[in-house]
């Protein structure tokens, strides 16, 4: 096997390494049934029972009551953008957004698409989107209130989620399963599993049951979430291999890590050692507000965009892949998700301090 790089993709990112290799070693023969695991008939008891295995895990590690459905649905988060405001829009009743960034934004364009009344009500476009807004006014009529727990590109994140009296619906796909929250507040959660856990093909989707009821009966068959809820994902064929996984990494989080409280204490070790080293060097500079700052996504400008490159370029040849900056704002970007070690964090903190000193 050739080696094993430093992984700091935005997505599809890292996966532990004892989880490829557990999928690595029952491959060819899932279970006993003499298949590979994408092989199996989706109806078959032993992948019935991964998929019950993988919704009981997200439920326990997030502590959600019998009141939260847990789907699987292809399309990943994008496809959410869309079936949020289809599902869980109320006639007459707006939609508050608020716009932190690219992914925000997506979110925003889908629902105004689609002819729902959107408020957007906070943007942090004033600064480039460096912050996450604080002051707004929520409609208390408003349907929900939705935002992007994290945003990937800016390396933004809401430390604390906002107290509305409105349901909350959230893009959490790049910091789920990075920390525990509390899920009462919100109706709908959704991530592309991507990026911490899983590969790329699905959205696990959380919604509250009371949400089920506001759900417009004339919905397109594969557009309800009440299709997914009503059979256990099962509608149609789901990404099986992925829903595979999501168990192994669901299951390496609780068992191998000890929970949410254990994995984000591991997260944050691994920011604040990044971050305090740039903020220390002069030489690398953090594009996010301090009080804003992801510790999933850690987003950084060098002097000149000629030593951006080189960077990237050496860091590559070094075996840290992943750290060229999103193409819609250039600079570079480690993106630490929870698969990415505190060691592989040290090791780059390293090449940033010989990088440093070469370049003088």
């Amino acid at each position: 096997m050739g080696k094993r790089v430093h992984n700091f993709n935005p997505g599809p990112a890292a996966l532990p390494l004892s989880v490829l290799e557990e999928i690595k070693e029952e491959f060819l023969d899932f279970k006993g049934t003499g298949m590979s695991v994408i092989e199996v008939s989706h109806r078959s008891k032993q992948f019935e029972a991964v998929l019950n295995e993988a919704i009981e895990r997200t439920k326990r590690l997030l502590k959600l009551g019998d009141d939260f459905h847990v789907l699987f649905i292809q399309g990943g988060a994008s496809l959410q953008f869309t079936m949020v405001p289809m599902n869980l829009a109320v006639d007459g009743k707006p939609v508050d957004y608020i716009h932190s960034g690219n992914w925000a934004n997506n979110a925003i364009k889908e629902a105004k698409l689609i002819g729902k009344d959107v408020r957007v009500i906070a943007t942090s476009q004033d600064k480039n989107f460096s912050y996450m807004p604080k002051d707004f006014q929520v409609d208390k009529d408003a349907s929900y209130l939705h935002i992007t727990s994290n945003e990937t590109i800016r390396g933004t994140q809401w430390a604390q989620f906002p107290k509305v009296s409105v349901p909350l619906v959230s893009d959490m796909s790049s910091d789920f399963m990075s920390r525990p929250f509390d899920a009462r507040p919100f109706g709908l959660i959704y991530a592309g599993a991507q990026k911490n856990v899983g590969p790329s093909g699905s959205a696990v989707v959380i919604v509250r049951k009371d949400m089920i009821e506001r759900i417009p009966a004339n919905l397109p068959t594969m557009f309800k979430y009440t299709t997914f809820a009503e059979n256990n994902s099962l509608h149609n064929t789901p990404a099986c291999f992925v829903i595979y996984v999501i168990n192994l990494v669901l299951r390496w989080l609780e068992e191998k890590i000890g929970g949410l409280e254990a994995i984000e204490k591991i997260n944050r070790e691994k920011a604040k050692f990044l971050y305090d080293f740039m903020d220390r060097s002069g030489f690398y500079r953090g594009t996010a507000e301090k009080e804003s700052r992801s510790f999933m996504n850690i987003p950084f400008r060098l002097p000149t965009e000629d030593l951006e490159a080189k960077f990237v370029a050496e860091a590559t040849k070094a075996g840290f892949a992943g750290l060229k900056g999103h193409r819609s704002v250039g600079g570079c970007r480690a993106s630490i998700y929870n698969a990415t070690g505190i060691d592989a964090v040290k090791d780059l903190v390293s090449f940033m301090a010989d990088f440093q000193k070469k370049a003088g």
